[in-house]
């Protein structure tokens, strides 16, 4: 297994003269910095916030147990063909391991009905068919729309591809199509569909994945996901933590490093351009090109000025939009670990999806207003199930993840506490949670009753303070079909010399934050480098 070679600041020597700064190494920023070192040469410098690299790819340990923090499942990887795939090997040298999951990758349980998503688009047709014969015409009609989405879509992303002035000139023709689609929320086109809410509420039984319900979300980000996982899904083999690993030697090769514990306080500008960062504890570092993972909004309300000496409407007017944004979900996080191997306690990589019932917004909104009442949603994952290396790391050992939903308002009375240090009522509070999630697990899997070894729970503010995000948000701006209408949020900034990347440049997820590298990487080396992550891996003695 790879481990990760990143370099605590204090350790670092951050001499330059540095070709680009990258803010965050979340997979967003480990691609635009790998990409611009792989095919052009440029000597990256890459600095994390946290103690270890991967921002939501990252694993952490506890004597015996590891646990990942934000990846479960990755979809179009089980084929050395699939073009996510081959994004990937192309970024890890072919270094990164897949371990496919089974047949049924996702299991839904909801309002007393069970329901398999099995791998292959035909055979989960055939499965929500049998399930509801009478709608077997609205069934058909969805598998379009979602071919249909995607294909549109891939059009609107290739106007954030292309040069300025070329963008300027045909991107409403390129964004046309897509629209027609993102502009809809999910739930308006499957009742344009005919869907009837039974069905409607287990085809979006997998909104946990984008972070939004059936009625906030827009159509596109619903379509990309479903796409996403048709083929069903693998896990990385030797958990999340690989991931950056196998992507840290590529940013090496030409020079660059990965900084932890190197928190940066603010872009520099200069005449309407970036000029470097400096760092919280004064340090300035200079570099002609800035790209930030730390998402919109920390960028463009925190990183920068809030007053530039020049007058940038541009971005005055992009900070107004950006205002009109509600943050994506936050969420509980419960890591769990087992006393005893995941065979012997007959854990599966099957993941469950737990819902009161169909209707996932008026689910979301009781929680909200009583959050005695169930969880609008539950998703429960076995990693040491999927990870066929887990067993040699921790043998004689099990864990699972849990992800519940939840408002920040629930936690933000113990805003600006520190981590560790929030005090006896706010643990009193966590526990309360613990025990709701861990009932919840034994009432599924009743197998792990006396088994636990260890519990721990990561509410938003952990979120906050890891992550940097102010309210615990996991997806950055949402996938809403404002976002979609949004043509300003991409890779380009009104900043000369200052480019965004990961899940706000292109989509939710992983995969998203990959794609979102690959635009601010070939935006940056004037490159359509997304057609070369999607050729087959190049042999390493060849020329990029």
């Amino acid at each position: 297994m790879a481990h990760i070679s990143s370099t605590p600041l204090k350790q670092a020597q951050l001499q330059g003269p540095w070709d680009a700064i990258v803010i965050g190494s979340g997979m967003g920023g480990l691609t635009a910095a790998a990409l611009l070192s792989v095919h052009g040469q440029k000597r990256v410098l890459v600095l994390e916030r946290h103690y270890v690299a991967g921002g939501y790819t990252h694993s952490f340990s506890r004597p015996g147990f590891s646990w990942d923090v934000g990846v479960h499942y990755i979809g179009q990887v089980a084929n050395p063909t699939d073009p996510v795939r081959r994004a990937f090997d192309h970024l890890t040298a072919g270094r990164l391991q897949w371990e496919p999951m089974p047949e049924v990758y996702d299991r839904v349980a909801m309002g007393g009905m069970s329901f398999d998503f099995v791998r292959g688009k035909e055979r989960l047709k055939a499965a929500l068919k049998t399930r509801f014969p009478q709608e077997a015409q609205v069934i058909d009609r969805y598998f379009k729309a979602v071919q249909a989405a995607n294909r549109a879509a891939a059009l609107y992303y290739v106007e954030k591809s292309i040069p300025a002035p070329v963008a300027r000139v045909m991107g409403r023709l390129l964004r046309a199509r897509c629209l027609h689609w993102a502009r809809q929320t999910t739930s308006q086109v499957l009742r344009k569909l005919g869907a009837t809410p039974e069905l409607a509420g287990l085809l979006t039984a997998q909104w946990g994945d984008y972070g939004l319900t059936p009625a906030e979300s827009s159509f596109a980000i619903h379509a990309t996901i479903v796409e996403h996982y048709l083929e069903g899904a693998s896990y990385p083999v030797g958990g999340a933590e690989q991931i950056a690993a196998t992507i840290l030697p590529q940013i090496e090769r030409a020079g660059g490093m990965v900084v932890t514990s190197a928190e940066v306080a603010q872009i520099m500008v200069q005449n309407g351009m970036a000029t470097g960062v400096e760092l919280a504890g004064g340090q300035r570092i200079d570099a002609p090109l800035v790209i930030s993972d730390a998402g919109a909004i920390n960028t463009f309300f925190r990183l920068l000025p809030a007053q530039l000496p020049d007058d940038r409407p541009e971005l005055a007017s992009l900070r107004e939009k950006l205002r009109g944004f509600a943050p994506s979900m936050a969420h509980l996080n419960l890591f769990v670990g087992f006393d005893g191997s995941s065979q012997e306690l007959g854990l599966s990589g099957t993941q469950l999806w737990v819902y009161p019932s169909h209707d996932h917004d008026a689910e979301k909104q009781r929680f909200v207003d009583d959050p005695s009442l169930a969880f609008p949603a539950i998703f429960i994952s076995f990693p040491s199930a999927k990870d066929p290396a887990f067993e040699q790391r921790h043998p004689g050992h099990a864990t699972a993840e849990m992800v519940a939903p939840v408002p920040y308002s629930f936690f933000e009375r113990w805003a600006g506490t520190h981590w560790m240090k929030r005090g006896a009522e706010y643990e009193a509070f966590k526990q309360q949670w613990t025990e709701r999630l861990t009932a919840e697990l034994l009432h599924h899997f009743p197998q792990l009753k006396g088994r636990i070894a260890h519990v721990e729970l990561s509410t938003p503010l952990s979120t906050q303070h890891f992550m940097n995000f102010q309210h615990g948000e996991v997806y950055g701006i949402p996938a809403t079909p404002e976002r979609y209408l949004l043509r300003e949020l991409g890779a380009r900034t009104p900043i000369a010399g200052l480019l965004l990347t990961g899940a706000d440049v292109a989509g939710a997820g992983v995969t998203g934050a990959l794609y979102g590298g690959a635009i601010a990487a070939g935006l940056a080396l004037k490159r359509n480098l997304m057609g070369v992550l999607h050729k087959p891996l190049p042999s390493q003695s060849e020329p990029s």
